[in-house]
């Protein structure tokens, strides 16, 4: 059995960095945490090597935050954050879904609204569902608009993006709303309509935003 410290310090840094992505997008390392290189590469079983990198990646990603010289803590999202994070999501997403209504495949584009019409929300796996849909459409639209700088970009926003909608489960109106903007997305690429992917995106990502900034548990 290969262990952490016998794979390649390249992949025990992606397995750190995978494992504190987890965590911050989770909430289990909230916001103001204290993110210490040692004491994380105690915990997760890798050496200090691959644990710098991983740690270098999230403060790429913009996740950890140098709150002293000695001192790095997860990054806090506040108003202003998300707003900055919708005004980069808008021009990405809604380009990519005019985008990947002229190149992707449309089975696969109306599979996935084929899918999204069987969820009510009901029930915590019916929410969990969903949140898998709505990562097989991301998916989809990276693979069919076939451009690495869009897709990147949109990995980075992405990243946060997980964050901002934990903050939205416990509303199911907005949920239930959520699903039918994403089918209709998803329908739009599907039919080849670029022009209403785009603008159905755009409607999705407007409703999305006045949403969470309602939250009394966001500050700013």
């Amino acid at each position: 059995m290969v262990t952490v410290e016998q794979q390649s310090p390249g992949k025990a840094s992606d397995r750190a960095y995978a494992t504190l992505l987890d965590e911050i997008q989770s909430g289990t390392l909230p916001a103001g945490a204290v993110v210490a290189e040692a004491e994380q590469a105690a915990r997760l079983g890798v050496s200090r090597t691959p644990m710098r990198e991983a740690l270098r990646r999230l403060a790429t990603d913009g996740l950890i935050v140098q709150q002293s010289p000695r001192v790095t803590v997860v990054a806090g999202i506040d108003k202003a954050d998300i707003r900055a994070l919708f005004e980069i999501r808008r021009a990405l997403e809604e380009s990519a879904a005019r985008l990947a209504a002229e190149r992707g495949d449309a089975a696969v584009f109306r599979a996935i609204a084929d899918e999204l019409a069987g969820v009510h929300l009901e029930r915590d796996a019916d929410r969990d569902r969903y949140y898998e849909l709505i990562g097989r459409l991301d998916r989809a639209i990276d693979d069919a608009i076939a451009n690495d700088y869009i897709a990147s970009a949109l990995r980075t926003v992405r990243a946060h993006l997980v964050r901002v909608r934990r903050l939205a489960r416990d509303h199911p109106e907005r949920l239930a709303a959520s699903v039918a903007e994403h089918r209709t997305i998803a329908r739009a690429i599907a039919d080849r309509d670029g022009s209403l992917a785009s603008h159905a995106t755009h409607v999705h990502l407007h409703n999305a935003l006045a949403s969470i900034l309602q939250n009394p548990d966001i500050e700013g």
